[in-house]
């Protein structure tokens, strides 16, 4: 065994944390889920994120860091799985471009309504705009760019000129992202629930017509069982 190794396998903790089978990168990242969600990110220090883990301060640093690489890490956590399932919806030329777009609302509002904490709702602190959450940023302006191409591909987006499209995609992304919202005022709504009924007025708010939406909903559903 390295010595490098014998060090990691050494590391002390400050106290146990229950068994949770998580390496200890990711104990620090649950931690500090729970503590910006329910204290506040101000009032969260590495020391106590530490202790949420489960081991030393000095520790942590050997993961991350420090607070603003944790936030970071934990942001940008809402937004790869989206954009890796946007992509492949993209390519998925031989499916209905609006049944593209209701599975990509779906599956994101699903991302961020039914992990154990609202992450989401960290989007809009402060420190959140500063240079350290640039990868955050343009991930996220990616994953909005496929929403985009797809309403793009859709009968009415073809008929909007650029200015258009581009409000309606704003519009379309805005209001998946609102679970957020929806579910830091009501915790308990049934994150299923939650994000059909959001990927279905996507739709509608796309320019899908109702007597469309629950056969393109089938379709959604189809190509987001089939691993889209």
């Amino acid at each position: 065994m390295s010595t490098s190794a014998s060090r990691r396998v050494g590391r002390p903790r400050a106290q146990e944390r229950p068994v949770s089978g998580l390496a200890p990168r990711e104990e620090v990242l649950a931690a500090a889920a729970e503590l910006f969600t329910t204290r506040g990110y101000t009032a969260t220090s590495t020391r106590t994120i530490a202790e949420g883990a489960g081991m030393r301060q000095a520790s942590l640093y050997h993961y991350f860091d420090g607070k603003e690489a944790i936030l970071a890490e934990l942001l940008e956590g809402t937004v790869r799985p989206s954009l890796d399932t946007a992509r492949l919806l993209v390519a998925r030329t031989e499916a209905a471009p609006e049944a593209r777009l209701w599975a990509l609302c779906h599956s994101d509002a699903t991302l961020l309504c039914g992990g154990p904490h609202n992450l989401g709702a960290l989007y809009l602190l402060p420190e959140v705009r500063t240079e350290g959450f640039a990868v955050f940023h343009r991930v996220r302006a990616e994953l909005k760019a496929c929403y985009a191409e797809l309403l793009a591909a859709t009968e009415s987006g073809a008929g909007l000129g650029p200015e258009d499209l581009v409000l309606r995609a704003d519009l379309v992304f805005g209001l998946t992202e609102s679970v957020i919202l929806i579910r830091r005022a009501e915790p308990g709504r049934d994150p299923s629930t939650l994000a059909t009924a959001t990927a279905d007025a996507a739709l509608r708010v796309a320019g899908v017509a109702q007597r469309s939406v629950s056969r393109l909903r089938r379709e959604g559903q189809s190509l987001l069982a089939a691993g889209n």
